[in-house]
């Protein structure tokens, strides 16, 4: 049986390969959209649909780069705490950040169902806009699951000392 903790981060690295595949397509569509301008034929749609898949890159890969450890951090001041401390202020700042994305999970999805309500779509292409609003809570969601686990060791460490 799959442990919870690998589900999540299986789960978090599938959602990275799929922000990674957004970006090939991207540059693709905007290579072939420079090419065909220079023989006066632009794509249409295209800063929409980059525009659109800059969501599926930002939301899908945010809960892998939070299990890597990826993001920027300030440490000099934390550094200097004891153990205890740094462990503490690891599990305060997990929670918060939990909070954080949970309400934008939430908002989110509630954004996205008043967009499919309203059949909003895009200018150009009519793209429908909801599904990747929708995708924008989902990475939050998975956001929030590798915050719970990391919330979950914080706890743990502050316990073994």
């Amino acid at each position: 049986m799959v442990s919870p903790e690998k589900h999540i981060l299986s789960t978090a690295d599938l959602f990275n390969w799929v922000a990674a595949g957004a970006i090939v397509i991207m540059m693709a569509l905007t290579c072939c959209d420079v090419v065909l301008r220079f023989f006066r034929h632009p794509i249409p749609g295209t800063y929409e649909i980059v525009g659109l898949l800059g969501t599926v890159v930002i939301s899908f890969s945010l809960a892998y780069t939070t299990a890597k450890k990826g993001h920027i951090a300030v440490e000099f001041i934390v550094s200097r705490f004891s153990r205890k401390a740094q462990n503490s202020i690891d599990a305060v700042n997990d929670f918060l950040s939990l909070i954080l994305f949970a309400v934008i999970s939430w908002q989110s999805a509630l954004y996205a169902l008043d967009l499919r309500a309203s059949k909003e779509v895009s200018l150009t292409v009519q793209i429908p806009i909801h599904p990747f609003v929708f995708g924008i809570s989902l990475g939050c969601g998975l956001v929030c699951f590798v915050l719970a686990l990391d919330l979950y060791k914080s706890i743990r460490r502050l316990h073994t000392i």
